[in-house]
């Protein structure tokens, strides 16, 4: 056997296989869906899988209104935030959030699953949420997946 046959490629910009794609979060659960959809943006479904690199897919995320929630969380999960002035720290519930900008709610949980340093902010980057069933993508020809296929 050749030497060469063993040679392990690593993926980089110019060889990761960047798609478009289009996920219905209808009907989906919060959490579950999360972590499928940074699964998806890391590129860990592919078999050139880089930890150190962006081979993951542009995601479009559509329906972020018609998240579920399980248990009481839509009134007991809260999130925190300071102004920065002298007693801002605000508060607001995930029922709220869901009112006033459901695509923030996804956005949240996703990015708390991707990596915490200059890699993350790259992936967060490849992440659009729309809160209803239009998105303005149609140019990038994206292909849509069932999230249940993934993995």
């Amino acid at each position: 056997m050749s030497h060469l046959s063993y040679k392990t490629i690593s993926a980089n910009a110019e060889t990761a296989d960047k798609q478009w794609v289009v996920i219905d979060a209808k009907g989906q659960t919060l959490g579950r869906f999360s972590s499928v959809v940074a699964y998806v943006l890391r590129g860990k479904h592919k078999t050139n899988f880089t930890p150190h690199a962006d081979c993951g897919d542009n995601v479009i995320i559509i329906n972020a209104e018609t998240i579920e929630l399980s248990g009481n969380k839509p009134q007991e999960k809260e999130y925190i935030w300071h102004t920065g002035y002298p007693g801002g720290q605000r508060t607001r519930t995930i029922a709220e959030m869901l009112k006033r900008h459901p695509q923030r709610v996804l956005e949240k949980s996703i990015k708390g699953m991707l990596p915490k340093n200059k890699l993350g902010s790259q992936l967060y980057r490849n992440l659009f949420v729309y809160a209803g069933n239009e998105h303005p993508h149609v140019a990038q020809q994206p292909t849509t997946i069932d999230i249940n296929s993934v993995k």
